[in-house]
């Protein structure tokens, strides 16, 4: 019997590609305005259970609901904290060759994370159709500093004082992680990939021209993370993807995890989803700073962003080589990323989507005897 207790071997970062029903209730209740939220609530929830399945069938022991629901990985999420608004504008954040959607976060009230947030609904929904382990991806702490302007910032106290600012953040976090604890979650993730962006040189000289020193940021984001998850049950798996950027196949950053990893492996996380499916993300020479111990990483070998499925004896070869710096009893597999991070999704067919899970599983089996 396989054992239901995460970490696994064989993992996903969380994000689907939205089903076709899906797409167009979306279209129909934000842009036509023709059916109710309940109508829209109504498909995704017959779309859902048909996800979930997809998961369970090709192996994995910890699922999600695909972050169907969801517009972005992580706006949505923020914009239902208590305190946090998203505003729309003209201008959106710049990936390689294309511009998000221009939604900006903005600090309208004293942060906090309510007890009626609606992605604990969306857990349970998860927990009760899934006969695995039901996991939910949010956006890490980190998230709410970043992706923040100081010029949006209206609480006199943050916008004054940054650590003011990131222990809100961090408070408001360790509240989220006992609320979805007390709804049954066991494996939450929390994705803080500003890390990686913080090694990026562009960035850290934009956080610089800000004002911001990225070192100090970096140990700042660790910290918030440490702290909202220091007390959480000891039956509570957290999970922490990191990756450079994903809309529609494309990029936002780059630049090796030397400058973030031991801040990063400090956290506390158990489980780290690091991307690795191209140069982009630097050498694997970062993971001799796992502690030895339980914590576990997955590197991301295998890329959500292309539908070419990678060869076995490659992904083979990528843990040997990671095996030299952490041991492989620390290891399992992941894609990269998620396959729709905003809901418009990576340029690959559902089916490309499918092998790739597959493929994750097969790997996990061959190199560790099982997921």
């Amino acid at each position: 019997m396989t054992d239901m207790t995460p970490p696994f071997r064989a993992d996903h970062v969380g994000s689907l590609l939205r089903p076709a029903s899906v797409t167009a209730a979306r279209k129909k209740f934000f842009e036509e305005k023709s059916i109710s939220a309940a109508e829209l609530k109504a498909a995704e929830d017959a779309a859902i259970p048909d996800l979930i399945k997809m998961q369970e069938e090709v192996g994995l022991k910890a699922v999600t609901d695909g972050e169907a629901r969801r517009s972005f990985w992580h706006y949505d999420f923020m914009g239902m904290l208590t305190g946090l608004d998203l505003e729309e504008r003209d201008e959106g954040v710049q990936f390689a060759g294309v511009k998000l959607r221009p939604i900006f976060p903005t600090i309208t009230a004293p942060l906090d994370f309510p007890d009626d947030h609606p992605m604990l609904e969306h857990f349970t929904f998860v927990k009760d159709h899934s006969n695995v382990v039901p996991k939910i991806s949010i956006p890490g702490p980190s998230c709410c500093h970043f992706r923040t302007a100081l010029d949006d910032i209206h609480v006199k106290e943050y916008r004054e004082d940054v650590e003011a600012f990131t222990a809100a953040i961090a408070a408001t976090y360790k509240k989220a992680v006992n609320a979805f604890y007390a709804a049954g979650c066991r494996y939450l993730q929390m994705d803080d990939i500003f890390f990686a962006y913080l090694c990026d040189p562009k960035h850290r000289a934009d956080k610089q021209a800000a004002g911001q020193d990225p070192d100090w940021l970096i140990q700042r984001y660790s910290w918030m993370m440490r702290e909202a998850i220091k007390d959480r049950p000891s039956d509570m798996v957290i999970g922490m993807h990191m990756c450079r950027g994903n809309f529609r196949s494309t990029h936002a950053a780059e630049g090796a995890y030397d400058l973030a990893a031991e801040a990063i492996f400090d956290t506390g996380v158990d489980v780290f989803f690091m991307e690795y499916d191209t140069e982009r993300s630097g050498g694997l020479e970062p993971l001799k700073l796992l502690p030895k111990g339980k914590q576990r990483v997955l590197p991301g070998f295998i890329t959500t962003k292309t539908g070419d499925l990678e060869d076995m004896d490659w992904l083979k070869s990528k843990f040997d080589e990671a095996s030299k710096y952490a041991d492989i009893d620390q290891l399992g597999i992941a894609p990269q990323c998620g396959f729709a991070s905003t809901e418009e999704g990576n340029a690959i067919t559902p089916d490309d989507q499918r092998r790739k899970l597959d493929l994750v599983v097969r790997c996990a089996e061959e190199i560790w005897g099982g997921v």
